[in-house]
């Protein structure tokens, strides 16, 4: 029996977690809390080691499909204040690894900071960006990040300098159990000239994805040389269905998940593309969406 005491404010059982991703679909969590601050959230990453508790983070839930049947363990969230600072300090920014993506791009677009507003528009928490280094138009997040400070498995907190660091595409090594904070610089730049930029990739996406109320995900990490959308139209699979879930019509490497949709669904559907693509033009697609 996994001992909570100490944490049983925050501490929850069988939390639904649909309604913490963008599919909206899946079953609960083992265990859930939302730390208040830095100390609980280390207290807490603590006792899941002494426990031998899994744990995982949970940010904005845009990347991830929840199964059916749920996650055991521990899942966090990072909502709190604490966890969601912005500072800045010249061309420096210190943000939370709780921070909303979409928060730091405006801020830095208006301090007249460039680098960032490439990301308008990707969903998600500073966290969650870091991990998977998150990316658009040639430019990614890491490219940009000087240092991060993280919690090990075990509750030890760690500074990684940007020699420590490595980013790829969709993927770094920051793969601690948790991203506390993170330092980026960035380059000074006219905060008009930003904001145009900014509103011009802005148009472009929402013109290209799926609409804003529709419970979907991107899928698969572009394949060098080609787009995975592309490659998806190219099969043609725009509009294959399998129970409620549907390759969108409006961009093929997003899946809509309609009100009957399971997480099953979603599974199948992803299995189903990537066989078709695979014999259909001879590439194999990597996923970009995390399935927990």
């Amino acid at each position: 029996m996994v001992s909570w005491s100490g944490f049983e404010k925050i501490v929850r059982q069988g939390e639904p977690l649909a309604m913490h991703t963008w599919f909206q679909l899946g079953g609960p969590a083992e265990f859930f809390a939302e730390p208040e601050n830095a100390e609980q959230l280390i207290g807490l990453v603590k006792r899941c080691h002494n426990e031998g508790v899994e744990l995982r983070v949970l940010g904005q839930g845009s990347n991830l499909l929840i199964r059916d049947e749920g996650v055991s363990g521990m899942i966090l969230r990072m909502t709190a204040t604490d966890f969601a600072r912005i500072e800045i300090d010249g061309p420096r920014i210190t943000v939370g690894g709780g921070a909303n993506l979409s928060q730091l791009v405006t801020t830095a677009v208006h301090r007249g900071l460039a680098g960032m507003e490439m990301l308008v528009g990707i969903p998600g928490t500073i966290g969650g960006a870091l991990h998977g280094n998150t990316g658009a138009h040639g430019g990614d997040i890491g490219q940009w990040t000087a240092s991060a400070t993280v919690l090990t498995a075990t509750g030890e907190t760690i500074e990684r300098s940007r020699d420590d660091l490595v980013f790829g595409y969709r993927e770094s090594s920051l793969d601690e159990a948790v991203i506390l904070e993170a330092a980026l610089v960035l380059e000074e730049d006219d905060p008009r000239e930003l904001a145009h930029r900014m509103q011009k990739q802005w148009i472009i996406k929402r013109a290209s994805q799926p609409m804003g109320h529709q419970c979907a995900g991107c899928i698969f990490k572009n394949p060098r040389g080609a787009t995975a959308g592309e490659l998806i139209e190219n099969a043609g699979l725009k509009g294959t269905r399998i129970g409620g879930a549907i390759v969108s019509d409006r961009h093929a490497n997003f899946i809509v998940a309609e009100a009957d949709c399971t997480s099953h669904d979603v599974q199948r559907l992803i299995e189903l593309v990537r066989s078709q693509v695979s014999e259909r033009l001879g590439v194999q697609l990597e996923l970009e969406v995390e399935i927990w």
